[in-house]
């Protein structure tokens, strides 16, 4: 049961570390809801936020699947560690350097296409992949990737990844919201460091299978 359970709990404590860094969309969230005066526009905004989110996310396990149905498993579970690694090591030497920006009171959809761009250059569906193998491959016949498997799976994987992500940047934005942005400065970590050693984590993890 732990085997089985362990990959999934994993997806939804991504979910909750995606929601948590303020470069995945939250902070966009509260400051157009502070521009406008309104908590409805922060809990609108969040939807936006989780569909670039998912879009993104959702582009990096497609293609893990349909690489999985022609490459031999432990070739790709190598090539995905190797590219967890390599983004972990440029994501810790480029920092906030060469990242695209935005306007605080962007609207809706450049908030979608904000959320899709920073979580494909972050990363973070790579993030998932670990899992996401591990989950597909135990739920294979003889240990493989099939598309009837793997592909029911990775919606699930999806969906159990948003929820959890969806559920934190609800709850961070209107804590965030109601509290101020001050807040932030005495009561916030600078996240860059820990999503750098997660890449790496995970590359590593692949690597030793």
């Amino acid at each position: 049961m732990s085997s089985t359970l362990w990959p999934w709990l994993t997806l939804a404590g991504l979910g909750a570390f995606h929601g948590l860094n303020p470069a995945m969309g939250w902070l966009f969230a509260v400051a157009l809801g502070l521009h406008r005066q309104s908590r409805g526009i922060v809990l609108l905004a969040l939807a936006p936020i989780a569909l670039g989110h998912a879009a993104a996310v959702g582009v990096v396990l497609v293609a893990a699947v349909a690489f999985g149905a022609v490459l031999d498993v432990t070739l790709l579970t190598r090539g995905a560690g190797i590219c967890l690694v390599i983004w972990a090591v440029g994501h810790a030497v480029l920092g906030h350097r060469g990242r695209l920006r935005i306007g605080m009171q962007t609207g809706l959809i450049g908030l979608a296409l904000w959320s899709c761009m920073m979580a494909g250059a972050h990363g973070a569906g790579l993030m998932l992949v670990p899992a996401m193998l591990s989950i597909c491959v135990s739920s294979g016949a003889a240990g493989e990737l099939g598309a009837s498997t793997s592909i029911p799976i990775s919606i699930a994987a999806l969906a159990v990844h948003t929820g959890a992500m969806l559920a934190t940047i609800g709850a961070v934005s209107l804590i965030v919201y109601s509290r101020g942005l001050a807040f932030l400065r005495r009561g916030w970590i600078n996240l860059d460091v820990l999503w750098s050693g997660t890449l790496a984590a995970g590359g590593i993890f692949l690597l030793a299978q």
